[in-house]
């Protein structure tokens, strides 16, 4: 078996590995130190046309495969960035896989062609009022006779502090 990238993918791996390296460790030392997202590097994916990856070519994307995303978060990890960095491109390329392996033709028209362009998140997250940035912890219960709706704009619990 031939384990050796393609030219195609050594070419994705020297790309990425270069846009990556414009975000020095600095840039990622003061984002984890203010705990920021780090919105100007997902912005620079998103204006290299990295983010819609996977997303396949009729929706607007490069219909490249899971191999490639590898490759590409392997040099995202391997310039510094960490997982602080791969992270959220990582939520641009394996998210949206069940909508288009299993989404409707109306589905997909709809959502695959914003991923690519997107840097307010892949995915339409909700959003908790106050929320500087979408989250995926949902928040207490909501009441009972309460919609779901309802759920997805309540006040998030504090947390923790053991």
């Amino acid at each position: 078996m031939d384990f050796a990238l393609t030219e195609q993918q050594e070419l994705i791996r020297k790309e990425v590995a270069a846009l990556s390296r414009n975000f020095s460790l600095d840039y990622w030392l003061e984002k984890d130190r203010k705990h920021e997202y780090p919105d100007e590097f997902v912005k620079a994916f998103a204006e290299g046309g990295w983010l819609g990856l996977m997303i396949p070519e009729a929706y607007g994307g490069a219909g490249l495969g899971v191999t490639e995303a590898a490759i590409m978060l392997h040099e995202i990890c391997a310039s510094g960035a960490g997982t602080s960095g791969a992270s959220p491109i990582h939520f641009y390329c394996f998210p949206p896989e069940p909508v288009v392996r299993y989404g409707t033709e109306e589905l997909k028209r709809r959502e695959l062609p914003r991923i690519p362009i997107s840097t307010a998140g892949a995915i339409s997250w909700p959003r908790w009022p106050g929320a500087k940035r979408p989250t995926c912890r949902p928040p207490a219960a909501p009441p009972p006779g309460s919609s779901s709706r309802a759920r997805a704009t309540a006040t998030p619990p504090s947390p923790s502090r053991a």
